[in-house]
């Protein structure tokens, strides 16, 4: 007997667009590439992987769950370790990036900017937004106050950490909305924690789009939306996923376990292992499809659950937990170091973007 089991209600949520268009290709035919998407990949800075994604279309936005518009991934493995020199360069390629796509969207100097820190500063894996926001170099009230004091090379920047609906009561957006009528900002740059679908891109990646953004949404709340509708003026996103939900967890310590099958039944048959005492594989992160044993190995270790499609096996975990009440949201415990050392990369990255006179050797006197 055949029981089919409907598992479209069961969506799987990831706030980067990068996993969105990984998923939508893997509903392609043989995983071709999505009409309407353009995606190009530049790893050349070693440990850095910069990743530009284009949707072209409304078509293409629907079928890969992203509003038309450009999205830019930074993907830094080694971004979680706390290492200084790492953030170092991270913030200084995140500042080229984001001086070009400035640039690219007619952004210029004189621009005025808003900087919008999103998130509960009472919460640590949410608290990314307002950290950012404290280590800015704001100037708006130079301009206003004494303009012979500002010398070239900075722009008028002003910075708001509004908090979230449950400590205002107000919705986010409509106090970002009352600033932006009363400060007449160019464009506002907003910075939010997200979600992520792929435990190894938890406090390792950052997305940097022109969509806009929806607070909440990487965890189910849905609240109204900052963007350029709303507000009549370019909405930049700045995002770094700082949660996992426990079935993105369960799912991959699956594949992991999957992985660590294949890669040991590898090893062992070569003639180099077979004179080793233990030859434990070196754990690759993450696995792909041909890390992966065949069809008929997955199903010996882990029976019909191992044999099942990615997305399928994904969704399934979703429908098990969930009404159990264990899709919980889950952060590293490492999350504090990551939290202070992240915010700080993105606001020397800012603060070296947004003004011409803050370079790579004089950051460091901008943040603390």
């Amino acid at each position: 007997m055949e029981h089919n089991i409907d598992l479209s209600g069961y969506a799987i949520r990831t706030d980067l667009a990068l996993e969105a268009h990984e998923l939508a290709q893997q509903r392609q035919p043989q995983g071709g590439p999505i009409p309407g998407v353009r995606i190009e990949t530049d790893d050349s800075e070693a440990g850095i992987k910069v990743t530009r994604l284009a949707v072209e279309s409304e078509e293409a936005g629907q079928q890969i769950g992203k509003l038309p518009g450009h999205y830019i991934t930074i993907e830094v493995p080694k971004l979680r370790d706390n290492d200084t020199a790492v953030e170092e360069r991270v913030a200084q390629r995140f500042a080229r990036e984001f001086a070009r796509f400035l640039r690219e969207l007619g952004i210029t100097e004189e621009k005025k900017a808003l900087v919008v820190g999103l998130g509960n500063w009472n919460v640590t894996p949410d608290a990314l937004g307002p950290m950012v926001v404290e280590n800015l170099l704001v100037t708006r009230h130079l301009f206003t106050l004494a303009p012979e004091s500002v010398e070239d090379g900075y722009r008028e920047v002003s910075a708001l950490s509004p908090g979230v609906l449950g400590i205002t009561g107000i919705e986010t957006s409509e106090i970002i909305y009352g600033v932006v009528e009363k400060s007449r900002p160019d464009f506002v740059i907003c910075i939010d924690a997200l979600a992520s679908r792929a435990l190894h891109r938890v406090n390792t990646t950052i997305q940097i789009s022109d969509t806009g953004i929806h607070p909440g949404s990487g965890v189910g709340n849905k609240r109204k939306a900052i963007d350029e509708k709303t507000l009549g003026i370019p909405v930049i996103a700045i995002g770094v996923p700082t949660v996992v939900f426990a079935s993105t967890i369960v799912n991959d310590a699956i594949t992991y376990l999957l992985g660590h099958f294949g890669q040991s039944m590898q090893e062992s048959n070569r003639p180099a292992s077979k004179l080793a005492m233990s030859s434990l594989p070196e754990r690759k992160e993450p696995y792909t499809e041909e890390d992966l044993p065949d069809m008929e190995a997955r199903k010996t270790f882990l029976g019909l659950v191992g044999s099942l499609p990615e997305e399928e096996k994904r969704q399934l975990i979703h429908e098990v937990l969930r009404p159990l009440g264990q899709d919980l949201v889950v952060t590293p415990k490492e999350v504090d170091d990551f939290i202070e050392g992240v915010a700080n990369v993105l606001a020397t990255g800012l603060n070296q973007s947004l003004h011409r006179a803050v370079n790579g050797q004089n950051s460091a006197a901008y943040t603390h």
